[in-house]
């Protein structure tokens, strides 16, 4: 059943639509939209432990302004999507992570990306559309990924910004950017919180490119909206028990752009680029300056090389 919510106090909202939609395998994802409903869709899916909020009201008014209609939602587990309650047995996180290093099989997860991936299958499902454009970021980018190898008559092109395909021997994130994304704030209290958020913008995002006080304001937003560190711990788990995607990667068909920062330091620029040589034809574009983000000085550039990417089949 879907409820149309209205929030006519938020800024982020002015030019969306939001609603909560429960998709036929019972995961509830909260979606906005935005644009012409008569205009081609873009599906935008994010990444690890990130809200659709990490994409920027600028950005996706940008994809609008070009004569697209803009879908972003909640993963499962973060925002205000459905949260995976999991009873199981604990899982050693750093053995997991060292066995997918070295490309050796994971279990024991509560869901992993392939189940991700289905709930953005369903999603476009319930939604009446036939096929979308599908841009995904970080842990997004591998969600679809999936999405475009396994259901490649809903996709018909795809873009992908700074992600991996999870092969054998990609060099590791930097130590640093990946304990801050999945480490605990020394405070659990909302400023500790804000204050933990804040220091792992600074060391993901593009140097010299981040705005403090911004930065500062979006944390205590994200927070205020939704905090569930169970729900970025799961979705890690998802990825170490996912596994490599270079077979997968091999099968995708559509036309793809893949984009990368030269300055990200959580995924090393040779992760986007192995995705961009197995996958068939695939388009590499480095960024340069930009890490794991996008700030505002990047987005004109961002937004004209998707939207010149997804008009190939429109």
């Amino acid at each position: 059943m879907n409820s149309a919510l209205s929030f006519t106090n938020s800024p982020y909202t002015s030019f969306m639509h939001e609603t909560k939609i429960r998709l036929s395998n019972g995961i509830e994802l909260h979606v906005e939209m935005g644009g012409n409903p008569q205009d081609p869709a873009i599906m935008l899916i994010m990444g690890l432990g990130a809200q659709m909020l990490f994409w920027p009201d600028f950005f996706c008014k940008s994809l609008i302004d070009q004569g697209y209609r803009v879908i972003r939602f909640d993963n499962r587990d973060i925002g205000l999507s459905s949260k995976i309650r999991h009873s199981g047995p604990g899982l050693n996180t750093f053995k997991l992570m060292g066995r997918f290093a070295l490309g050796l099989e994971n279990q024991g997860a509560p869901y992993n990306l392939y189940d991700m991936a289905e709930d953005a299958a369903l999603l476009i499902e319930h939604l009446g559309l036939e096929t979308v454009s599908v841009l995904g970021a970080s842990m997004g980018g591998m969600i679809a990924q999936i999405l475009a190898a396994k259901y490649p008559e809903k996709v018909n092109t795809l873009g992908l910004i700074f992600t991996s395909n999870n092969q054998p021997l990609l060099p590791p994130p930097f130590p640093k950017q990946l304990l801050s994304l999945i480490g605990k704030p020394q405070s659990t209290d909302e400023d500790g919180i804000v204050n933990h958020s804040v220091k792992v913008f600074n060391l993901i995002g593009s140097p010299g490119y981040v705005n403090q006080l911004e930065v500062m304001q979006t944390a205590r937003k994200l927070y205020q909206r939704s905090y569930y560190p169970a729900g970025v711990l799961q979705q890690f788990l998802a990825i170490l028990c996912t596994g490599s995607l270079l077979q997968l990667s091999k099968q995708i068909q559509q036309p793809t752009l893949v984009v990368h920062g030269s300055c990200d330091r959580l995924l090393p620029p040779s992760h986007g680029k192995a995705v961009a040589k197995a996958i068939t034809e695939a388009k590499f574009e480095l960024i340069n300056g930009m890490g794991h983000d996008m700030p505002p000085h990047f987005i004109p550039h961002l937004s004209g090389l998707f939207a010149d990417h997804f008009k190939l089949k429109h």
